[in-house]
């Protein structure tokens, strides 16, 4: 069986790494971002989309799905959006829902045919240990908090039809999102690391490997779960 996979936001950062990962196991790959990424490959596609935009990303799901049969679809991409509860609008809330859950939502309904037919299907998201609870995370907790009842809701819609859904939930990653946050090398960056109980930062390759499980066709007993990657921030409080 050949296998396809559509990430989202697979410019940069973790969803870079993960798509060369996957092309170097024999995956065809569609990135679906606002940039193309910086490298090339003859299996490696583009298509450039505003998941903040609604039709776009309608648009975009559109033309994957009459171009390609996917099998795997990894909603990486992600916007933080930091604010005090007084900075704090509605507005935020609505911004990040349709880019973490709404966006999500438009590209599985026009791959699900083409899975629902193989009886095979990879679903993923990433998330955020700040699903949990963070300060200055008011929109950005709750969308990625959104994320784990979603994928737990679609994978008992899904089981039946050998499709698995489930949730990687990074804590600090060093990623361009992180240092918009921290600045790199820094001070604040070193006092973090030593707060995590394993006493670094994470990596983006830290968080590939956990996509790749999931994305094995041989795991198909492990569905409907979260997994962070997040060196045990997840045990206990972390402030960024």
């Amino acid at each position: 069986m050949t296998h396809t996979a559509v990430i989202t936001g697979g410019n940069k950062g973790i969803g870079a790494d993960l798509a060369q990962a996957l092309l170097a196991r024999d995956y065809t790959v569609v990135s679906i971002s606002r940039h193309a990424p910086e490298v090339t490959h003859p299996r490696l596609n583009s298509v450039e989309a505003d998941l903040l935009d609604g039709q776009a990303v309608a648009e975009a799901a559109a033309e994957v799905a009459a171009k390609h049969e996917v099998t795997h679809l990894i909603h990486n991409a992600g916007l933080i959006w930091p604010n005090l509860i007084e900075e704090a609008e509605p507005s935020d809330i609505t911004g990040l829902a349709q880019l973490h859950l709404g966006s999500a939502l438009t590209l599985l309904k026009a791959f699900l045919p083409a899975m629902k037919a193989r009886q095979f299907g990879r679903v993923m998201f990433n998330g955020s240990r700040a699903a949990l609870g963070a300060p200055t995370r008011t929109a950005y907790g709750a969308t990625k908090a959104g994320m784990i009842g979603m994928a737990r809701t679609w994978a008992l819609e899904l089981a039946p039809h050998g499709i698995t859904v489930n949730v990687v939930a990074p804590g600090p990653i060093l990623t361009d999102n992180f240092w918009g946050i921290v600045e790199k090398d820094s001070p604040q960056q070193e006092a973090l690391a030593k707060r995590i109980p394993v006493g670094r930062i994470g990596r983006v390759d830290d968080v590939t490997r956990a996509f790749l499980f999931f994305c094995d066709p041989e795991n198909s007993f492990v569905t409907g779960q979260t997994l962070y990657v997040c060196g045990g921030a997840s045990v206990g409080s972390l402030q960024i």
